[in-house]
């Protein structure tokens, strides 16, 4: 069974970093775009990275852009999430992404994705 497991989430104070992990379970996802969304209590999932097969291929949401970086290892078959400055509003689960259909020039809201992980929850104090 395909699976994507996070790790690397928890508690951290305003204006610390965290970074999270996706390991997949299958070597045909080091051939996917891979992404990271999240959701608050309350709220809608939230776009918050992506990478594609090559790594100049990254994307950002706009709350995260200059503090987050997306990367990947395709030898281990593992998606980074590196978050910096963080910040109270960043509290949520963030969830790992396999396959995410993006074209050029396409916003996030119309990508599929083909795969999703379990969630790790991501908390900022202030």
């Amino acid at each position: 069974q395909v699976q994507l497991v996070e790790s690397g989430g928890g508690l951290v104070q305003a204006g610390g970093s965290l970074r999270l992990s996706c390991a997949a379970s299958e070597r045909t996802f080091s051939s996917l775009a891979m992404g990271w969304f999240r959701q608050a209590p309350g709220k809608e999932r939230e776009f918050v990275a992506a990478i594609t097969l090559t790594q100049g291929g990254t994307y950002y949401g706009d709350s995260v852009k200059g503090r987050f970086a997306i990367s990947r290892d395709n030898a281990k078959i593992t998606t980074y999430l590196q978050m910096n400055n963080l910040r109270p509003e960043d509290t949520a689960v963030y969830y790992c992404a396999a396959d995410l259909s993006i074209s050029a020039g396409s916003s996030w809201q119309s990508w599929n994705v083909g795969y999703w992980g379990q969630g790790t929850q991501v908390t900022v104090s202030s």
